[in-house]
C-alpha cells in the first residue's frame, strides 16, 4: 500500500523517495544507540518530527471494489458466462401448475430473485434480511415478496409489488431511470412454505446499459434502497454461480472471511426427503445497506436490535431462499450442484397433493390488527 505524506506542512527540502519503514526504523535505533552513549547530544527538532510523522502516516483506505444493483458504475456487460446464463432462464419455461388456478389468494405469494452483473460481468443475486423486531424468522435472508392481493394478480405483479415496499425498487418500469431496466426471465416452479402457502419464485435481470455518446452512469437516487424498517434489516448480494459449489469461489481483489461458505443435511417433511442448504455468504466486502436511522419508531428499534450484526461477515441463507437459489442457478448454468439435493424443482407434487386433500382452503384472517396481519403474510417468503 501506497503512504499519504505526513509533513505535507514543511518545506520541501528534499528531491529524494521517502523513506521506508525498514530506513526508518534503522535510523531511530540509530539514534536511540547514539544518545544512549552521548546523552549530551539531541537530534534536530525538525527531523525528529518528520521522522515520527512519517511512521504514523496512515495507509490509503482500500477500494471499494464491490458491485451494487442501484450504482451502474460499478456493473460491467455481461461476460460470455453469464450471457449464457441468462439466455437459459430466458427460455426457460416452468411446466403447467393447474393448482395455482384453484387457490384462494390467501394460499397464493411470490418473490423476487433480482439478477444483475457485477465489475467482471458475473451474476449476483439481491438478498434482504429479515428485521429482528419481526416475531416470526427474525433475521432470516428472504428475497424480496409475499402474498397476492387479489386473484387477479400476476406471481410477476406480487414481486414487484413487494419489493417497492420492502426495498424501494420501482414497481413501474416508466418510473426506473436510464439505464436502468428491468427484464422478467423467468417464473420456477413453486415452493412451498412452513405456512402452507404456494410461493413462486420470479427471475429478473437488472440491465444497467450504456447510453451512446454520455458518460457512464452513476448512482441515482430513486434506485438506491430504502428499506422499510418493519419487514427489511439489511439488503445485500451473492454471488449466483456460487450458490452451486460446495466451497467459496475465490474472486480477485476480494478477501475471504473466516469460515465455510457451505453445509447442509437432509430431513423428513410431509413424509419426503427435503434438502436443507446453508449458505454462509461473506459480506465482508460489500456495503450491507440498512435502515436509515431515525429517533424513535421502526428504523431506530430495528437499529438498535441488529448492532450486535454489525460486524458479522457472513450472512446465513438457508431454508426456502436457499432452495430457490440452488434451483435457479442450476437453470441457468445448466449445472448440478457439488453437494447433494433435491432432483425436482420447487415443491409443485406437495402443493397438488395438499389441495387435492383439501388441506390449503382460504385462511382466515385473525383479528389482531393490520400490521400483525401484514407481518404473518410476510412469512410466506421463507
Amino acid at each position: 500500500m501506497s503512504l499519504t505524506n505526513g509533513t505535507s506542512g514543511t518545506s520541501n527540502r528534499h528531491d529524494s523517495p521517502p523513506l521506508t519503514e525498514l530506513e526508518t526504523a534503522e535510523i531511530l535505533q540509530s539514534i536511540r544507540n547514539s544518545t544512549a552513549a552521548a546523552p549530551s547530544t539531541e537530534l534536530p527538532a525538525d527531523l525528529a518530527l518528520s521522522l515520527d510523522l512519517h511512521r504514523q502516516q496512515p495507509t490509503e483506505a482500500p477500494r471499494d471494489l464491490a458491485s451494487y444493483y442501484w450504482d451502474a458504475s460499478t456493473m460491467a456487460p455481461l461476460n460470455a458466462f453469464s450471457a449464457a446464463a441468462i439466455a437459459r432462464l430466458r427460455a426457460y419455461k416452468p411446466p403447467p401448475f393447474p393448482t395455482w388456478d384453484r387457490l384462494p389468494v390467501s394460499r397464493r405469494a411470490a418473490v423476487l430473485i433480482l439478477l444483475f452483473a457485477d465489475r467482471r460481468g458475473d451474476l449476483r443475486v439481491v438478498i434482504t434480511m429479515r428485521a429482528a423486531s419481526l416475531r416470526n424468522f427474525s433475521g432470516h435472508a428472504a428475497f424480496p415478496g409475499g402474498k397476492a392481493d387479489s386473484l387477479s394478480e400476476t406471481p410477476y405483479q406480487i414481486a414487484r409489488r413487494e419489493a417497492w415496499e420492502e426495498i424501494g425498487l420501482p414497481m413501474d418500469d416508466a418510473k426506473i431511470p436510464k439505464p436502468f431496466r428491468i427484464e422478467p426471465l423467468c417464473c420456477l416452479p413453486c415452493s412451498l412454505a412452513k405456512n402452507e402457502m404456494a410461493v413462486r419464485p420470479c427471475v429478473a435481470f437488472l440491465h444497467a446499459d450504456d447510453v451512446p455518446g454520455k458518460p457512464k452512469a452513476m448512482v441515482d437516487e430513486s434506485m438506491i434502497p430504502r428499506l422499510d424498517a418493519k419487514e427489511v434489516a439489511a439488503v445485500f448480494s451473492g454471488p449466483f454461480h456460487n450458490f452451486l459449489k460446495a466451497k467459496d469461489e475465490p474472486r480477485e481483489g476480494e478477501t475471504l472471511p473466516p469460515g465455510e461458505w457451505y453445509d447442509g443435511y437432509w430431513h423428513h417433511w410431509l413424509n419426503e426427503p427435503w434438502r436443507v442448504h446453508n449458505f454462509h455468504v461473506p459480506v465482508n466486502n460489500q456495503k450491507v445497506i440498512k435502515p436509515k436511522v431515525r429517533e424513535g419508531g421502526q428504523a431506530a428499534i430495528a437499529h438498535e436490535l441488529e448492532k450486535e450484526e454489525d460486524t458479522a461477515q457472513r450472512f446465513l441463507v438457508w431454508g426456502m431462499t436457499g432452495r430457490m437459489l440452488v434451483d435457479a442457478a442450476r437453470i441457468a448454468y445448466n449445472e448440478e450442484p457439488e453437494f447433494e439435493h433435491n432432483a425436482h424443482y420447487g415443491d409443485e407434487h406437495l402443493l397438488a397433493r395438499l389441495e387435492e386433500a383439501g388441506q390449503l382452503p382460504e385462511k382466515k384472517k385473525k383479528e389482531v390488527g393490520q400490521e400483525a396481519i401484514k407481518e404473518e403474510v410476510k412469512d410466506a417468503k421463507m
